[in-house]
């Protein structure tokens, strides 16, 4: 395995990629999950959507993961221990004031200054081809920024691609 700092960032989103904008089918009933006390007492009945399983198919990705969303902190208060994930690095967002360039997202030059030329994926389900060319003319290493369907979150097809892009 590669030394930690070799491995390639994993950027995750967390609405619309780990909590789908509709309910899994497949999900666990929080009832018979460990973390159903989590859910309960976090207040967010979205929490429900999260499936276990996805920690487990991101470790094995064999990326550094980092919390690339909103979330920040929270993400590792809350999340992580839903997808039995360690504490993971949070991406810290620039000021407000400073304007993406037109039509690409506002985490999309933040996140490839953060990559500092390190391959990266990131899944989030608001990236455009406009966000893909900027990275593509403005990082020197490899990149996969992937869009996940914000009704569906993280599929098999979606962890199907990431990982053959990077054994590719």
């Amino acid at each position: 395995m590669a030394p930690p700092a070799d491995r390639p960032y994993a950027f995750l989103d967390v609405d619309g990629v780990l909590i789908p904008l509709r309910a899994r089918p497949t999900g666990r009933e929080p009832s018979r999950s460990p973390a159903a006390g989590l859910i309960e007492s976090s207040g967010n009945p979205l929490l429900k959507r999260v499936d276990p399983d996805d920690g487990r198919r991101l470790l094995a990705l064999d990326c550094q993961l980092v919390w690339a969303t909103t979330w920040l902190a929270e993400a590792n208060e809350v999340i992580s221990p839903l997808l039995g994930l360690p504490e993971l690095p949070v991406v810290p967002w620039p000021d407000p004031d400073d304007e993406p360039p037109r039509g690409v997202h506002w985490k999309t030059a933040f996140l490839t200054r953060w990559a500092a030329g390190r391959t990266f994926v990131w899944l989030d389900d608001e990236i455009t081809d406009r966000d893909r060319h900027w990275v593509a003319s403005h990082h020197p290493g490899r990149a996969l920024l992937h869009r996940v369907d914000p009704h569906l979150g993280l599929t098999d097809a979606d962890f199907s691609t990431v990982r053959h892009w990077l054994t590719t």
